[in-house]
């Protein structure tokens, strides 16, 4: 079974989903990132493939994928990360990406390397549904990967419902139309939240965009399944002097306290 639908499956509690960019704050970092989310708690590690236009993030991840780009990252360089984290990382992993440099890569040979790396599912928001069904989703399958579809206060129900029906996983829902890191109102969009709620969805719903602290996160699942935090974190990965403990110290300050 599918790392994440079985994390679903067995959850006493929201999940938390943490982003963070492959190749930052260095190079070589990725891997350290990604064991100390697990050791302090994270529930699914959603790991950024940095872009040079990444159209749904703000500046603070933009930021962060311009210094990973520096640093040299590319897919190729993030697959072999991962394939070292693969035994020692038992939470889901997830791969949120762009599909230009992914069409790059090449769709098949993106697919067999995420099967490789033990990822269980894919993030691509600039991905037409349309296309992903007539055209990608059978490989997608073959190799065990849940594709994630987003959805916004502006989606029609129409398409909601077509997003949760090909997606696996969960269903992203994204807080409101600005991009990552935006300050955001959640009283503003119980009405939308609820109304994923009463959807009946076949797919567990995670709130994305704005989700900052432990506020943001409980207002959050109050509506949802749980939530996913990316630009906070990055920005206090940017001044770490030791990533472990700024790890810690983040997600004790979401859960614990």
């Amino acid at each position: 079974m599918n790392k994440l639908d079985q994390l679903f499956l067995q959850r006493q509690r929201p999940v938390l989903n943490m982003y963070c960019t492959a190749g930052f704050p260095s190079l070589e970092s990725t891997t350290e990132v990604m064991l100390s989310l697990q050791r302090h708690g994270a529930d699914i590690i959603e790991v950024g493939i940095p872009y040079s236009d990444p159209v749904a993030d703000g500046p603070v991840i933009q930021q962060s994928n311009m210094q990973a780009l520096a640093n040299g990252i590319s897919i190729q360089k993030i697959f072999e990360q991962l394939y070292k984290t693969r035994d020692s990382i038992k939470i889901p992993v997830i791969l949120m990406g762009y599909l230009n440099p992914v069409l790059q890569y090449g769709i098949r040979r993106f697919c067999e390397d995420a099967e490789a790396a033990g990822i269980s599912g894919i993030i691509l928001p600039d991905l037409p549904m349309h296309e992903y069904e007539t055209l990608y989703k059978d490989v997608f399958k073959e190799h065990g990967l849940h594709v994630i579809f987003l959805v916004t206060p502006v989606t029609s129900e129409q398409r909601i419902r077509k997003a949760d029906k090909l997606s696996g996983g969960f269903l992203y829902a994204v807080s409101s139309s600005a991009t990552t890191g935006q300050q955001t109102s959640f009283a503003e969009q119980e009405g939308y939240f609820k109304g994923l709620q009463e959807m009946k969805l076949k797919n567990p719903v995670l709130i994305g965009f704005g989700i900052r602290d432990k506020a943001t996160f409980d207002a959050a699942a109050k509506h949802a399944s749980g939530a996913i935090i990316g630009s906070a974190y990055i920005k206090a990965l940017q001044s770490a002097t030791d990533i472990d403990t700024v790890t810690r110290d983040f997600i004790n300050s979401i859960k614990n306290n």
